[in-house]
């Protein structure tokens, strides 16, 4: 059996992305443009704020990216979803990289905060998700806060993230 990775190049995220990594009905990523990540630098199940896993990853900015020309026409700012987004994917991988089985779901969030934006001057973003509790029984769900970065400097915090995979034909677990 080969030892899990803790650490996945773009390449990786790909495969994810096409349901190779985890295997056909399990957690994907979304392909991009819509996969808000490049690599993903750290993930564990232990350490952390709370002790109970984290992940790490960037996305490198450049001044061309999709959402620049269209948000706002002169005044370019990454919307603000898009960083929530892209906590919620990681704490979905995270939880298929646990070989939890099944899709994952957004179920909710707790609070939003915004601290800074994010406008095409930006080198990389560094996105930082703590797991606070991981059920991974019938029920599969993951709870966790969340940072964003922009050059070492915070401006996104979430707290409150919750993530749940679900098996085909399943009812989305109660996000409360």
């Amino acid at each position: 059996m080969s030892e899990q990775k803790h650490s996945y190049t773009f390449e990786d995220l790909i495969e994810c992305a096409k349901g190779r990594l985890f295997g056909p009905g399990n957690a994907q990523l979304p392909l991009p443009p819509m996969l808000m990540f490049d690599r993903i630098l750290k993930i564990q199940d232990t350490g952390g704020m709370f002790g109970k896993g984290e992940v790490v990853a960037e996305l490198d900015i450049k001044p061309d990216l999709w959402f620049f020309g269209c948000h706002f026409k002169g005044d370019p700012v990454m919307p603000g979803c898009l960083p929530l987004d892209a906590l919620w994917q990681l704490l979905g991988f995270f939880l298929g990289w646990k070989k939890a089985p099944g899709r994952g779901r957004a179920l909710g969030v707790g609070e939003v905060k915004f601290s800074g934006m994010i406008v095409p001057t930006v080198r990389k973003l560094t996105y930082h998700v703590h797991l606070k509790r991981v059920i991974l029984r019938k029920l599969v769900l993951g709870i966790a806060d969340g940072f964003v970065h922009a050059d070492d400097k915070q401006v996104f915090e979430v707290s409150g993230l919750k993530v749940g995979l679900i098996q085909d034909g399943a009812a989305l677990p109660a996000a409360s």
